[in-house]
């Protein structure tokens, strides 16, 4: 049973959901919230395994809640879900450790493939999102996709695919038997090899060319 907040400014959009969730088994809807400091607040009581949360909202936007969140509750999974395809957003949700952006016209049966696929551990973006953010990541040649990947000596390559399916530097180091701090080395000079910002472009690219790793 997967555990999920609802977050939303608008109750309808909270109802429906809840509503709409509560017809699949494998998920139990926890609760709801009205705004980032409310979700916080929650996860202060309670444990929760995947967020939807909204962007535009009062008090505490999805953007800045979402930072926090995975600041202070690194294994739940948050999933920013609306019905804004901006770049700005799409981006500063990346960048405070969002995993996963989903259009508010995704249907219940993608959803939930959604939230089990995140709760996993996987990075998911739903639509023309993943197509902003692959052209975004993927703006290299084509030619040049093979020559970045040779870059990587064969443990860069193995932390590399691990980061492509959402493992953390703690569980990546339990895997390979290694320490974190090496596993954040490593990280680094993937990113510096490949010139990427961070490593949720790294899961993205790795996804993107993974036939070539």
């Amino acid at each position: 049973m997967i555990k999920v907040l609802i977050v939303d400014d608008q109750a309808l959009i909270r109802e429906g959901l809840s509503l709409m969730l509560d017809l699949y088994d494998e998920i139990e809807i926890a609760g709801e919230a009205n705004n980032g400091e409310e979700a916080i607040d929650f996860l202060k009581k309670e444990e929760i395994d995947v967020i939807l949360m909204d962007i535009r909202m009062p008090v505490m936007d999805g953007v800045e809640a979402t930072k926090v969140i995975k600041e202070k509750y690194p294994n739940t999974r948050v999933i920013i879900l609306t019905t804004f395809n901006e770049d700005e957003y799409i981006f500063k949700g990346l960048k405070n450790g969002a995993d996963g952006y989903i259009l508010k016209d995704v249907s219940s049966k993608e959803l939930v493939n959604i939230i089990k696929s995140v709760h996993n551990g996987e990075i998911l973006f739903h639509g023309d999102v993943a197509k902003t953010i692959a052209s975004a990541v993927t703006d290299k040649k084509d030619s040049k996709k093979e020559d970045l990947f040779h870059r990587l000596t064969p443990r860069e390559s193995e932390i590399a695919k691990l980061i492509g399916k959402g493992k953390s530097n703690k569980e990546i180091g339990e895997i390979l038997f290694i320490t974190e701090g090496t596993v954040k080395n490593h990280v680094t000079k993937i990113l510096d090899k490949l010139e990427l910002r961070d490593r949720t472009q790294l899961a993205l690219l790795i996804k993107e060319w993974k036939k070539d790793i």
